[in-house]
């Protein structure tokens, strides 16, 4: 199915289209600056603010990457992924502990926490500059990009309920905090939270179980490419034993195949009209 690039900035509640478009946004957080600026013009977001701050993780990432876009009715905060080889480290490590959660609730994945802590005063102040009509606000990501969206999104409605967000939209988003802070998230947000997870990829399933959980409100797509509103129980089993691999983070296995952007958007255009 062809799409035209008209972004509705006047959407509310959920959607498949809603989703497609925030699954744009996310995709374009991965492009150059410029690459960005036009793309977002083109959407009808007459402004953009990039964020992108270096620091010193405990494993090998050197930065945190997003974008603003606002425009008369909506503001789109994006935040850039990695490659799930850049992050398998803090994907897989159990034995550095977590750090307390946003306004003192629960706990987050050091990794998550530092990267997000790195950009948040930029991001909070844009925001603030930039919200001067009562725009909507959306917060999204992938992978990597998809932690710090739900984590972002956590801390401004913990920390400053006057600036939540009317939703946060995530693809392929690893486990990123406890049971605890996972809980006050879905009390305050739990009706603006969409979690998508293509079949088997392998993102979403790490970091271990149980010291983190996901939030809430997941939305699975199946290995026909068919969008479930929760993860049927048949389908998941039988998917992930179909794409059970001896190296979950081998370029060729399902568990990356799956996780990457594009199979996500292919799969929500699947699902439109």
């Amino acid at each position: 199915m062809a799409m035209s690039d008209t972004f509705d900035q006047t959407s509310t509640g959920y959607s498949v289209q809603h989703a497609y478009w925030l699954a744009r946004a996310s995709d374009l957080a991965y492009k150059d600056e410029a690459t960005i600026e036009a793309q977002a013009a083109k959407w009808g977001f007459g402004q953009v603010r990039h964020h992108r701050t270096r620091f010193t993780p405990p494993f090998p990432l050197q930065d945190t990457q997003a974008y603003t876009m606002a425009g008369d009715r909506m503001i789109v905060i994006a935040f850039r992924g990695t490659e799930p080889t850049q992050i398998k480290d803090w994907l897989t490590d159990v034995s550095t502990p977590p750090v307390t959660g946003p306004g003192g609730s629960g706990h987050v994945h050091h990794g998550f926490a530092e990267a997000l802590r790195s950009v948040y005063p930029d991001v909070e102040t844009t925001l603030k500059g930039l919200r001067t009509d009562g725009q909507s606000l959306y917060f999204t990501g992938h992978s990597l990009g998809g932690a710090l969206a739900m984590l972002a999104g956590a801390r401004m409605y913990l920390e400053e309920p006057n600036l939540a967000a009317d939703g946060i939209y995530t693809f392929g988003q690893p486990r990123t905090c406890d049971a605890v802070l996972a809980e006050a998230f879905h009390q305050g947000l739990g009706g603006r939270t969409y979690r998508f997870v293509n079949n088997n990829d392998i993102v979403p399933q790490l970091p271990p179980e149980p010291v983190f959980t996901h939030v809430r409100a997941l939305r699975y797509i199946d290995s026909k490419g068919k969008l479930h509103d929760s993860m049927p129980m048949f389908s998941a089993l039988t998917d992930r034993i179909a794409g059970a691999s001896a190296d979950v983070f081998a370029p060729a296995s399902d568990g990356i195949r799956d996780h990457f952007m594009r199979n996500y958007l292919k799969a929500l255009e699947q699902n439109l009209g």
